[in-house]
């Protein structure tokens, strides 16, 4: 079954990262979509650049739609594993999926050089969500307080993680989140 997905990201690279070693991390995927480079991964969108890298900035843009079908996740999953050890921070990429039923599904994943980056990028996107969700309705008192109580969470979560049996470190996690539709 196909599907279409959007992919979504800025992500800051290491000084001195090429070009040829983004397209050598995110080989997988460009396996998978049948690409030699970056500059062959065109979406399906004619306003999105696709996936790009900006070797001055030292920056990795992804803004791309596509139709994807199974083996698309295990593909993107090697790739961001693959890019996380050159990434400068951890940051979070968006995936959109648009099934044929008509409803969308909105996941982050994260990648990043370090497992710590990944867990810190994730707390802080947690914060910024719930933070943006309060304020609808509370002030900055009693969303200060809930901050303080996602912080103490992800705090123990990664000491429990630690204390866990030793698993390899993965430079991407995933997380789901509630809809959000991109202006482009």
């Amino acid at each position: 079954m196909r599907l279409e997905v959007h992919l979504h990201a800025d992500i800051p690279m290491l000084e001195g990262v090429s070009r040829k070693q983004i397209e050598q991390a995110l080989g997988p995927l460009l396996d998978y979509l049948d690409a030699d480079g970056l500059g062959d991964v065109k979406s399906v969108e004619p306003d999105e650049p696709g996936l790009r890298y900006d070797e001055k900035e030292f920056m990795f843009l992804m803004c791309w739609t596509g139709e994807v079908g199974r083996s698309f996740h295990p593909a993107l999953d090697a790739a961001l594993e693959s890019l996380g050890p050159l990434c400068f921070e951890a940051v979070e990429v968006e995936l959109t999926l648009y099934p044929q039923n008509g409803e969308q599904e909105s996941r982050l994943l994260f990648v990043g050089p370090t497992a710590r980056a990944i867990h810190e990028a994730q707390r802080r996107c947690m914060v910024e969500d719930v933070g943006a969700v309060l304020a609808r309705q509370f002030g900055k008192e009693q969303i200060a307080e809930v901050i303080a109580l996602v912080d103490r969470m992800f705090e123990q979560k990664w000491q429990e993680r630690a204390i866990e049996e030793k698993k390899p470190e993965r430079a991407f996690e995933t997380a789901t989140r509630p809809s959000r539709k991109h202006l482009h």
